[in-house]
């Protein structure tokens, strides 16, 4: 009688297990300086059909924002759910291990409840970062660095030393740069991981449209630089304080004699910037297309992050490192099986909120140290409330983005506040306008209660 018992319990245990639907696999394809320049966000001359269709296939967030504008610092919050502060996740340099050592990042705790967890390109800035317990593998990086540059023109340029001229477009095919191989991994990976079964977390990071803009040719082809639209506001914002700054970072490459404040050099960026955009583009399509050949995409979660924004040209500034919205602001698209498809959404959301969403969904646990908010609400309802607010910093300066404003507030006590509504393209400070000292009074406590909370981080 105990053995039949015993059978019948194991019969009825191994029926509940088979019952339970399986585990959703994760695809994070992160995007490395890529803006919300796409034509699913409303762009009219940027070439993105596979990231377009992506938008239509999941939601799409019309004001997602991330911690800092620098990718180490932007990936390490991100990955940690843990924001940031003015001594921890700083710069370029940063990493988890030197910043919050021991915190749980995203893969690991997803490798901690059963995942097979794989990365390849660039998920966070250095690639040992965290890695032993975050992977089950080291993370895959090509042999060729994304500097790598094929044009002869390109070769005999710069010094030795110095980094090679900021563009080139020569006739190769995706896989002679390094991001064309990466995408050629991942799909590699996708495949072993079909044999093998059993759920996945499956980074996969792009270095494009990140300078040097280096892209095989068929994708520059796509545009006419003489008829690209520029920036409209190629001036700084009115009033703005001395401490506004943007990166420097493509003077460091062989400008091929263009002068940088030349209608040229804007079109010449403009141009090498979306290519390089419809080359990541092509290559997120590769991707996907496995994904579905493979049957995986009826239980794959999908999510496309960009981890900061760029600036093209806007108050003639190129790249990002500062706290006005072009450099904040990212895309992000998720596609979720079985949710609502084709919905957009304004609701504020901020990078920190990806961690307990991807557990949300998967059906684990938010590790406590996570202080970002789920957003899974919005994939049902995209109208439904999130965040008031959301944070972010800079080096010296700190900013709270609402529905209406931008408000920074360097560590000289200077400050900027823009209206989104009424300026969106952040060409007037209004910070010294008596009209809106009440506004004022609000941002500046509410920013002072989100510094308070990113300080008040445990691990």
């Amino acid at each position: 009688m105990n053995r039949i018992l015993s059978l019948f319990s194991l019969l009825f245990s191994l029926s509940l297990t088979a019952a339970e639907p399986p585990r959703p696999n994760i695809l994070f394809l992160a995007i490395d300086d890529l803006r919300p320049e796409l034509g699913c966000y409303g762009d009219t001359v940027v070439k993105s059909p596979h990231l377009d269709q992506l938008a239509q296939e999941g939601i799409l967030f019309e004001r997602a924002y991330c911690q800092v504008a620098v990718c180490g610092a932007s990936r390490a919050s991100m990955m940690t759910g843990i924001l940031p502060t003015a001594t921890r996740y700083v710069d370029y340099l940063t990493t988890i291990d030197a910043d919050t050592p021991g915190a749980i990042t995203l893969a690991q705790h997803f490798q901690d409840h059963g995942y097979t967890t794989l990365a390849n390109g660039k998920i966070l800035h250095t690639a040992s970062d965290a890695s032993q317990r975050s992977w089950s593998r080291p993370v895959q990086y090509p042999k060729i660095s994304h500097q790598t540059h094929l044009d002869p023109a390109s070769i005999n340029s710069g010094d030795q030393k110095g980094k090679k001229r900021f563009f080139e477009s020569p006739e190769v095919e995706d896989t002679a740069y390094t991001d064309g191989l990466t995408a050629e991994n991942t799909i590699a990976d996708l495949r072993r991981l079909k044999k093998e079964g059993g759920p996945f977390f499956l980074g996969c990071g792009f270095i494009r449209p990140h300078l040097p803009f280096y892209a095989p040719k068929k994708h520059w082809d796509l545009y006419d630089e003489k008829t690209l639209p520029l920036a409209p506001n190629r001036y700084r914002p009115k009033d703005y304080p001395s401490e506004l700054n943007s990166s420097r970072e493509f003077k460091t490459y062989d400008l091929a004699g263009f002068d940088p404040s030349s209608e040229a050099f804007h079109r010449k960026m403009r141009h090498g910037y979306f290519a390089s955009t419809s080359y990541v583009d092509t290559l997120v399509g590769k991707v996907l297309a496995e994904l579905k050949d493979l049957g995986l995409d009826q239980n794959t979660i999908v999510v496309v992050w960009g981890d900061h924004g760029w600036h093209l040209g806007e108050h003639t500034f190129w790249g990002k490192h500062n706290t006005l919205h072009n450099a904040t602001r990212v895309p992000l698209i998720v596609r979720v099986p079985g949710k609502p498809t084709g919905l957009r959404t304004q609701a504020l959301v901020q990078s920190v909120d990806l961690f307990p969403t991807l557990c949300a969904l998967a059906g684990l646990d938010t590790p406590p140290s996570v202080q970002g908010q789920s957003f899974a609400k919005l994939l049902e309802n995209p109208a439904a409330s999130h965040h008031t607010a959301v944070y972010n910093r800079f080096k010296k300066a700190d900013a709270l983005i609402t529905n209406r404003y931008s408000y920074s507030r360097f560590e000289s006590g200077a400050e900027m506040l823009f209206d989104l509504r009424e300026d969106p393209q952040e060409n007037s400070n209004l910070a010294s306008d008596e009209k809106l000292h009440p506004t004022l009074l609000t941002l500046r406590q509410q920013l002072d209660a989100s510094i308070e909370k990113a300080e008040s981080a445990t691990w």
